[in-house]
């Protein structure tokens, strides 16, 4: 039973503990903005780039849109964005931040820095551990 694989050394675990630690530190402050993790990622792509296409920020947040729907459609039902079809191209959606949605922008701006103080790491570390899981995440896409 030596050769078996223990948790304690599996990257997959220490990555699915780590998100799941910073979801739990975001988890507080989002629920005062009234917002869950995925809507917050949401609200992310649009405060950067809106309007964006539904295709667009399912692709951005890797995302069908069997899971993207029900999250556009709550944040449409609480007035933060709205979905307008293309007067070009009647099948392109876009979604577009609402002034309420961009007025959550300014409230959500400490949220990072939140993140950054409970993870008790430097500037410097944070910024090699993003670049070190962006790689991995394209490395594993690209083997699949």
């Amino acid at each position: 039973m030596n050769d078996a694989p223990r948790l304690d050394r599996q990257v997959c675990f220490a990555l699915y503990s780590a998100s799941r630690a910073a979801t739990a530190v975001y988890r507080p402050v989002l629920e005062d903005l009234g917002l869950t993790y995925p809507q917050y990622l949401v609200m992310l792509v649009l405060w950067e780039s809106e309007p964006t296409g539904v295709k667009e920020l399912g692709a951005e947040l890797g995302l069908d849109s069997g899971t993207l729907s029900p999250l556009l459609k709550r944040l449409e039902g609480m007035g933060l964005v709205e979905r307008r079809r293309s007067g070009e191209d009647e099948r392109r959606v876009a979604v577009h931040l609402t002034p309420a949605g961009r007025a959550l922008s300014s409230k959500a701006s400490a949220i990072p820095q939140r993140l950054a103080e409970a993870a008790g790491l430097s500037d410097v570390e944070l910024e090699q551990l993003r670049g070190t899981l962006e790689r991995l995440t394209a490395a594993l896409h690209s083997s699949r």
